[in-house]
């Protein structure tokens, strides 16, 4: 069973910039696609990025083009979401998810595997 753990969340203010890091220790995760969703009280969860599993392509929700931009580390296993110019709506927690599956990678019922979440609060 793959696992995912994210870390790298926390407090940053308005205008900052944070990053997030999903990692795992299954051998083959750099073959899985990956993708980043987040969640705020009282709200659905909603996608943010994505990246594939073979060539590495990115997907990004329109609304955050461009601020955010998403990565890969097949050699450490890791895939982060580093995010510029932080606005109080991005305050969430964020979760990444892992699938074999190379479609649909927007979709949230595409991913089986989800890590645990980790907090990002924005300040204004």
């Amino acid at each position: 069973q793959v696992q995912l753990v994210e870390s790298g969340g926390g407090l940053v203010q308005a205008g900052g910039s944070l990053r997030v890091s999903c990692g795992s220790s299954e051998p083959f995760f750099s073959r899985y696609a990956v993708g980043w969703f987040r969640q705020a009280p009282g709200k659905e969860r909603e996608f943010v990025a994505a990246i594939d599993g073979s060539i590495g392509t990115p997907y990004y929700a329109d609304s955050l083009k461009g601020r955010f931009t998403i990565s890969r580390d097949n050699a450490k296993k890791t895939v982060s979401l580093q995010m510029n110019s932080l606005k109080p709506d991005d305050t969430a927690v964020y979760y990444c998810a892992a699938t074999y599956v190379q479609s649909g990678l927007r979709n949230l019922q595409s991913y089986r595997i989800w890590g645990q979440g980790t907090q990002v609060t924005v300040s204004s």
